[in-house]
């Protein structure tokens, strides 16, 4: 179960008595429909555990076709990908968002191209969940995701930097997730044989010694609502919903990155 954590309405407080300072407009960038979708039903389920109702944050989603993001991918276009996020940053940004984060793990790698220069600033979902990892004193971890993600620098960096290894899958495994997550969780489900499967895959993430599992799929929130994980999992989207709703209500102005 997911903690929400303490209640943050006393940070939308304002200092004026009898008035009250609303959370900052959040921009979401979708890539994937499921994943943003889920995101969002996740920030806002804490904020009605947290704000009362009338302090729920202005959240404005803006998102270009996900076969755009898919080709430049493919090729390995990563300045094509922060190309495609920047222009949906602008757009949020011309109608007022005040921060921006997007909840797809595929194209975490690009954010240094698209947050410098940015209008807004971003928060960053590989870095909440490094942190989230770090803070638990984790030693070695396991990730299921798809291969550009499990293989790529998408967590390697920020968790490196920490001092966290990650436990890369074996190549069945990693096909495995792949065929998943494209066939099934892209499409909001998932059936009880990749449950199955996904299990196993952790249970031999900690044979070889893992001591937690990151769930970087953008579709995590599928995976955190069953039980039964071998090892203690981190939801990416849970992580990233509940940073940026911290953020939006905190009442000191945010900082662009240069």
């Amino acid at each position: 179960m997911f903690d929400a954590g303490p209640r943050i309405s006393d940070h939308v407080s304002a200092t004026t008595p009898g008035v009250t300072l609303l959370p900052k407009h959040i921009g979401m960038v979708g890539v994937g429909s499921i994943g943003s979708s889920l995101c969002y039903r996740q920030l806002f389920r804490l904020a009605y555990q947290q704000l009362p109702p009338d302090q729920h944050p202005t959240l404005s989603i803006h998102n270009l076709p996900l076969s755009r993001y898919l080709e430049a991918v493919e090729r390995d276009d990563w300045h094509q990908v922060a190309s495609l996020l920047r222009q949906s940053t602008e757009t949020l940004a011309s109608i007022g968002a005040e921060l921006c984060f997007t909840p797809d793990n595929m194209v975490q790698h690009a954010l240094q191209l698209v947050t410098h220069g940015s209008p807004v600033p971003w928060v960053s979902m590989a870095e909440i969940v490094a942190e989230a990892v770090a803070r638990d004193s984790r030693q070695r971890v396991g990730i299921i995701g798809t291969p550009i993600v499990t293989s790529g620098s998408t967590y390697q960096t920020h968790l490196g930097v920490r001092g966290v290894r990650i436990c890369k899958p074996s190549a069945e495994d990693t096909e495995r997730m792949r065929q998943i997550t494209l066939t099934e969780l892209a499409y909001g489900f998932i059936s009880e044989t990749s449950l199955k499967h996904l299990r196993q895959a952790v249970d031999r993430m900690g044979e070889g010694g893992c001591d937690a599992v990151i769930f970087g799929c953008s579709e995590s929130p599928l995976l955190s609502e069953h039980a039964g994980w071998s090892l203690p999992t981190y939801d990416s989207c849970q992580l990233v919903a509940a940073e940026v709703l911290r953020r939006a209500c905190d009442p000191a102005p945010v900082s662009l990155s240069r």
